[in-house]
């Protein structure tokens, strides 16, 4: 897979007058006697990808829980596909769901299951194919995310980014028309996040959904979006295509995007820059030899070598299984 920076292909845009995926209108949703969401109005149209940008905290991840259902508003109305959500009963609310995919922040494995096992559970769950397409599709899918050699995997035993790349196949696994990512880029370094956004841009263009990106990542906001908004104190400031987002002359919006000197500006002791690189002198044999292929496995991730930071990865899991093993016999 390529590290190349993402940047956004030419696609067909769907004209506004095509009938829209999601439509929010007046949406208020509280906690505690205060209100998180306070008159959100939003329009999202099909084949877009639109980024909702805020500080922690502003609303955006209560936001994108009202969307697929997961929290009820205490005033205004969500549609999806045209439908009411809060109007529509059980079975209705599954057959909706099913059109879209989420990608959670975490990646949201189940521990005890493989990233092969995770990517066919919602095609065992609510699908009749057959065990052989099951197998292929999941094949398929983790090709799309660069995750071919992983898996039979634990999700234990494969890195954050690695994780969010699985989830993003699972999230694909029912073809959506609808994809939802919350905080995509969390918690990953320069280097994956570019794999990540890259991602998103892809799989808008091959598989034609309409895309909402929840982040307060704005680098990553300005590579992938078609369209933005920006919310504050749980109501939308502005919205607009990237460049008039630039452009803004809302103050918040201006102190969101530019930001303070001293945010972008981070400080290192002396000390911290002095200390040399790799496992430290004091570790010997087991642990000097995990330590080096810790830096290794970290140091194929950021070139993109999948494969190798895989099999060193398994040799570690291997390592520290004999480790354990020596100690419980001991």
């Amino acid at each position: 897979m390529s590290n190349a920076v993402a940047t956004k292909p030419a696609k067909t845009m769907v004209m506004p007058a095509d009938p829209p995926v999601i439509e929010i209108a007046g949406l208020v949703k509280g906690f505690g006697g205060r209100n998180v969401l306070d008159g959100i109005n939003l329009t999202v149209y099909r084949g877009e990808t639109l980024a909702i940008m805020g500080a922690s905290g502003c609303g955006k991840s209560t936001l994108l829980r009202c969307i697929i259902g997961a929290h009820r508003p205490d005033a205004g109305a969500i549609r999806l596909f045209g439908k009411d959500l809060w109007s529509l009963g059980s079975r209705e609310l599954d057959a909706v769901r099913r059109r879209l995919g989420i990608l959670f922040q975490s990646g949201a494995l189940f521990s005890s299951m493989t990233v092969g096992e995770n990517v066919a559970l919602p095609l065992k769950e609510h699908t009749d194919l057959s065990p052989e397409m099951i197998d292929l599709m999941v094949k398929v899918k983790l090709e799309l995310v660069g995750l071919r050699e992983a898996e039979d995997l634990l999700p234990s035993q494969i890195s954050g980014g690695m994780a969010k790349r699985a989830g993003l196949a699972r999230a694909i696994s029912l073809d959506p028309e609808l994809l939802l990512y919350d905080e995509p880029t969390s918690g990953l370094d320069p280097i994956m996040t570019g794999i990540i956004d890259g991602l998103i841009v892809d799989l808008s263009r091959t598989m034609n959904v309409t895309s909402v990106v929840v982040t307060h990542d704005l680098k990553s906001a300005f590579r992938v979006a078609d369209r933005m908004v920006v919310i504050n104190n749980g109501r939308i400031v502005t919205a607009g295509k990237p460049h008039e987002i630039r452009s803004c002359p809302d103050p918040f919006v201006r102190k969101f995007i530019q930001g303070p000197v001293e945010a972008k500006t981070a400080v290192f002791p002396r000390s911290a820059m002095e200390k040399p690189f790799g496992p430290p002198a004091e570790l010997e044999g087991d642990a000097a030899t995990a330590a080096r292929l810790e830096e290794a496995i970290a140091t194929a991730e950021q070139d993109g070598r999948d494969a190798e930071a895989l099999r060193l990865r398994k040799e570690l899991t291997g390592l520290q299984s004999a480790v354990s093993g020596d100690r419980h016999s001991g």
